[in-house]
């Protein structure tokens, strides 16, 4: 993967409402959601939700089909598996990546 490809999907995913966009999408994964159930689970408004839709569908993190008058949107789960492995490519300095055990807590937000 280029580092372009990577830079580009994540600034989209780099802003909160993008993000919780992509994840409640990702949670649905090849059923995909329409912006309305989007709306309804996230409350986002329809002009805001088109815009951030708009552009996680331009960084490639989206793919969007229409169905009848309804648009679904579903992850590019492609382009999601390149991106881990992207991440990972040199982890652990080739050895297999087991997680070690830490005595702290990593802050979750």
């Amino acid at each position: 993967m280029k580092n372009t490809i990577a830079i580009q999907a994540f600034l989209a995913l780099g802003q909160e409402s993008r993000l919780n966009i992509f994840r409640l999408i990702v949670q649905r994964g090849d059923h995909g959601l329409t912006p309305s159930q989007i709306i309804e689970k996230l409350g986002i408004p329809n002009a805001t939700l088109s815009f951030h839709l708009k552009e996680l569908v331009n960084a490639n993190l989206l793919l969007v089909e229409r169905q009848s008058r309804n648009l679904i949107y579903r992850p590019n789960a492609e382009l999601v598996q390149s991106l881990s492995g992207f991440l990972l490519e040199n982890c652990c300095d080739g050895a297999s990546c087991i997680p070690v055990k830490t005595s702290r807590k990593m802050k979750q937000s």
